[in-house]
């Protein structure tokens, strides 16, 4: 915070985390002659001036860039994240700002920075995000919810390499047509798979070196085959959730999981390089209308 006080001193490390190799244009991505001018930068080729925010997370916002790098800062800093309204009261802006902010930073990490197959052991697992019914009012349960409903809970599928990267995403349902291509499409076809009984997994060894741990019989760990690993991020997943924001519609739930995906992509990292990462990952722009919408 002391360090960022002076928007001058922000617009130089955000250019410097922006175009480590020059400055480039965004409106044509001439990266060959650059003007710098007093209002920012003008391209040679295509004439039109731009600031280092046009393209940006950053761009057209009323909030200084100042605000923004705390924002980034306490987002990728705190394991379980942080709520709007937490944010709005230790920034002094709205609530409604401060949800805006958080979603755009949230869209900035969607780019998926790390798209490399996951090799190795891979472990693959479900989850259901939503209330429990035993939980609710007598007249606000929702009958036939058990288990793996979907009349109250949305599924989210994942996907982790063991001492690895993880990949999780909101899915429609957990049937094989639906985890199978997510599967083909994230995981090397020499990786080792380890899940859980689940009939969705049902003819991965025609493609894979499959192994399961029935949960069901009571078996957590068989030798090398566990899915602990993933559980740990349904885990901490959860625990944001319940205890930061309380509730998340099942709308912008995609939003959510890759921000603790990313987090969980940079735990072996520090925060000032999570907080460099993040900024590098500002190419990206969503207005508040597309994301309501």
């Amino acid at each position: 915070m002391i360090h960022f006080s002076d928007k001058e001193v922000c617009k130089e490390y955000l250019a410097k985390m922006r175009w480590s190799n020059g400055v480039v244009c965004p409106h044509c991505e001439n990266d060959e002659k650059i003007y710098t001018m007093k209002s920012g930068y003008k391209c040679a080729k295509c004439r039109k001036p731009f600031s280092v925010t046009k393209g940006t997370i950053f761009e057209n916002s009323a909030i200084p860039l100042q605000k923004w790098f705390a924002a980034i800062w306490l987002i990728t800093s705190h394991k379980k994240g942080i709520s709007s309204l937490q944010l709005h009261r230790d920034l002094g802006i709205t609530q409604k700002s401060a949800w805006f902010l958080l979603q755009r930073i949230r869209y900035a990490v969607r780019t998926k920075s790390f798209n490399k197959p996951l090799e190795n052991i891979v472990e693959l697992d479900e989850t259901y995000i939503g209330g429990k019914n035993k939980n609710r009012h007598a007249n606000k349960k929702v009958s036939n919810a058990q288990g793996r409903s979907t009349k109250d809970k949305t599924p989210v599928f994942g996907l982790v390499e063991r001492n690895g990267r993880l990949t999780a995403m909101r899915v429609r349902n957990t049937t094989k047509a639906t985890v199978m291509p997510i599967i083909t499409k994230n995981v090397s076809l020499d990786a080792k798979i380890m899940t859980d009984e689940w009939k969705a997994y049902n003819g991965l060894s025609s493609l894979y070196a499959h192994e399961i741990v029935k949960h069901g019989q009571g078996e957590y760990v068989v030798g090398k085959c566990h899915t602990n690993t993933i559980e740990g991020f349904w885990s901490l997943l959860k625990r944001g959730i319940i205890g930061i924001y309380h509730n998340v519609s099942s709308k912008h739930l995609d939003a959510y999981v890759d921000e603790f995906e990313y987090r969980y992509n940079t735990k072996n990292i520090t925060c000032v390089e999570r907080f460099d990462n993040m900024l590098s990952l500002c190419n990206s722009r969503i207005t508040y209308n597309q994301l309501i919408n």
